[in-house]
Order: C-alpha cells, then sequence, then structure tokens
C-alpha cells in the first residue's frame, strides 16, 4: 500500500501511456489495414496527453525538477536563497490551487450542463474528472518535496 501512495502518479502515467499507445497504435493498424478508422480516439488520446502533463508534474514536483530559473537564486546568500524559494513554494502553491479550483469549477460546470463529447457522445466532465485531483497532487509532492530541501538546508 505505501508503494502505491508514494509512487501514485508514476502508475498513473504508466498506465496512461501503455493505454495510449496502445490505441494509437491500434487506430494506425485498423487505419492502415482497413478503410475504417477509429475516429474517436483522438478524443481519447487528447484528453489522455492533458491528464499524462498533470500527473507527470506532480513526478517532476516531488523530484524538485520542474522547470525553474536559478541563475540569480545560486549567486544569493544561503538565508536569501532559502527566503527566495519560500516565496517560490508560496506563489508556486497558490497558483497550483488555483488551477485546482477552477478546474473543479470547469468540472462541476461540466456536470451541470450535461455537455457531451464530440466523438463518443460520453460527458464530457468525465474527461476533466481528475484534473481537479491532479493538481492537488502536485501541490501534496510539490509540499513535500520543499520539506525535504528545508530539511536538508537545516542539517547543514
Amino acid at each position: 500500500m505505501r508503494f502505491i501512495l508514494r509512487d501514485f502518479e508514476k502508475i498513473v502515467c504508466a498506465v496512461l501511456f501503455l493505454g495510449m499507445t496502445l490505441l494509437g497504435f491500434t487506430n494506425v493498424l485498423v487505419r492502415y489495414g482497413s478503410n475504417f478508422s477509429f475516429a474517436a480516439t483522438e478524443e481519447i488520446l487528447t484528453n489522455g496527453f492533458l491528464l499524462l502533463t498533470v500527473f507527470g508534474a506532480a513526478i517532476a514536483a516531488r523530484r524538485g525538477e520542474h522547470l525553474a530559473v536559478t541563475l540569480i537564486h545560486d549567486l544569493l546568500p544561503k538565508r536569501v536563497a532559502q527566503v527566495v524559494f519560500m516565496l517560490s513554494v508560496v506563489l508556486s502553491v497558490g497558483l497550483l490551487a488555483a488551477s485546482a479550483w477552477f478546474s473543479w469549477a470547469s468540472l462541476m460546470n461540466l456536470m451541470d450542463n450535461g455537455m457531451r463529447s464530440y466523438a463518443l457522445g460520453v460527458p464530457a466532465w468525465w474527461y476533466q474528472a481528475a484534473l481537479p485531483f491532479g493538481f492537488a497532487l502536485v501541490i501534496v509532492r510539490y509540499l513535500q518535496h520543499a520539506a525535504e530541501v528545508f530539511g536538508a538546508s537545516s542539517d547543514v
């Protein structure tokens, strides 16, 4: 159970990527092997890429591999660099919380208006359901990384 909690986003990304690869490959085989096409695969793959991006961001946040420009940060004295890092954590968490909030509001809007997807005709909110939770997971992983950075800097 601990493995699932520790590596949840890795598992989600692996399953998504495997499913998307198989779906895309099947679509190519069917398209070139017959006169048919799985037109709905575009809809599934597009939304799969969205989820892959969000859960991949959680992996990067946990490892501290998110995009950062550290030129000035690296030149600062240690105490000032810690303050700048803490400011970046607060601002990043705020941005991620806003993203989670707005994706939740979008999800509620899709559920309320009954919009359906264009190719499969399934409720459009199905594709959006994991986004708020994905952003929340990025927050958790980013805070875990920040705690490790502060723990390591206080040991020195």
